[in-house]
């Protein structure tokens, strides 16, 4: 069975808010953001407010690979344009070659934009057919208020997402084993075919300093802010925080996680 056709129904359907007619107790956390624990919504706000999404399309890209006759060990060259691409990046160099497997793991474990170019071009013969597959993905996903123009999450006209939409693309990603695994890892290495080692850590700041924090995505652009898919699970309660255009971003989402943990029975 495709990939896509496993992950259209695995989202979860979200209740109506717990606290919908309470005051807004994170006023200066994002521009908008969405607080869920154990299928619930805590808090909210503007869930439907079209921004841009930074490097959380890296997820859809993700998916949008593995059900593109992936093969972990295949070699991609790194193209002049992937290795020119800026920061967040590995320091690719054009003409060095990569496994598939281990551009996955940079571009979701460091958000490396150079590992995710090499990716995108090795397994796309043009950005534009790769931008319909991506817009097809997000249409199965029910990614109704969602358009997504760069793989990689650059700011681009006409791409935008919401953190309701983006909390059915990070349980999609999560329900797929490779991802999850790769979204929890506080560090990783890869070898290119010449032997060259490259060490990398995660853009997560929460791995390893919140309890139970076991990925997902973080984000950072000039007109998304601040941006993370976080997930928690503690014994048999899970949270998930997504935030577009925050400020403070760990300091903050550490806190709201905790707060949401607190009230768990």
């Amino acid at each position: 069975m495709r990939l896509a056709s496993l992950l259209g129904a695995l989202f979860l359907t979200i209740a109506v808010p717990l606290y919908a007619d309470a005051p807004d107790p994170y006023p200066h956390a994002a521009r908008s953001y969405l607080l869920v624990r154990d299928d619930q919504i805590l808090w909210q706000r503007a869930p439907t407010l079209q921004l841009q999404p930074a490097s959380l399309a890296k997820l859809l890209t993700a998916l949008v690979v593995l059900e593109t006759d992936w093969k972990a060990d295949r070699w991609l060259t790194v193209s002049a344009y992937a290795a020119s691409v800026p920061p967040s990046r590995l320091g690719l160099k054009a003409g060095e070659q990569i496994t598939a497997g281990a551009a996955l793991a940079a571009m979701l474990i460091r958000s490396a934009n150079d590992a995710c170019r090499v990716l995108v071009e090795g397994f796309s013969a043009n950005l534009t057919a790769f931008r319909a597959r991506m817009t097809a993905q997000a249409v199965r996903l029910g990614m109704t208020d969602s358009n997504f123009v760069d793989p990689c999450g650059f700011d681009a006209d006409g791409q935008h997402s919401t953190v309701a939409d983006l909390l059915k693309l990070a349980q999609a990603a999560r329900a797929v084993p490779l991802i999850a695994h790769l979204g929890a890892m506080p560090e990783a290495q890869l070898t290119t075919r010449a032997g060259r080692i490259i060490k990398f850590n995660s853009t997560n700041a929460l791995l390893g300093r919140l309890a139970g924090a076991q990925g997902l995505k973080t984000g950072n652009t000039s007109q998304a802010g601040q941006c993370l898919i976080a997930y928690v699970r503690r014994q048999d309660h899970e949270v998930w925080l997504v935030m577009l255009g925050g400020t403070q971003r760990w300091w903050l989402a550490h806190g709201m996680i905790e707060d949401a943990f607190a009230g768990a029975d």
